[in-house]
């Protein structure tokens, strides 16, 4: 049975090139994709993926107020964070706080494909400052 993923970021160019590096992973499968939060929400509800990866900054309702949304509504599904920017302890603590069980910045498709390998292991993936922090 392939991991279902759904992927969520306001911008659809962004959403193309995750479908892609995602699918470059023979089990796993994009169920959906959203432009921001709220419709991440309505989507994870319908949907019931495995996975939720986030962007950080979009319109309507951001990463983090989705995540504490998402985090209610099925706590059994990890989120990760994706960012343009690097990942900060700051970063790091509000997204923990908002229920991510890891963050990486979306320029890098190695960490975005190890954070998704970490969560499906239930273990937790942040890459702070450039370097990978897993438990």
């Amino acid at each position: 049975m392939p991991v279902r993923i759904l992927t969520v970021d306001d911008d659809q160019t962004i959403r193309l090139l995750l479908r892609r590096l995602l699918q470059t992973q023979p089990s796993w499968e994009i169920c959906g994709e959203a432009s921001d939060g709220r419709e991440a929400i309505d989507k994870a509800e319908r949907l019931k993926p495995d996975v939720i990866i986030l962007d950080l900054a979009m319109p309507v309702m951001n990463g983090l107020q989705a995540a504490e949304r998402l985090s209610q509504i099925c706590p059994e599904v990890p989120l990760l964070l994706v960012s343009v920017q690097q990942v900060t302890r700051q970063t790091e603590e509000a997204a923990r706080r908002a229920g991510f069980r890891g963050a990486v910045t979306k320029a890098n498709g190695v960490e975005v494909i190890a954070g998704v390998q970490a969560l499906l292991r239930k273990e937790t993936f942040f890459v702070i400052d450039g370097a990978p922090h897993v438990a």
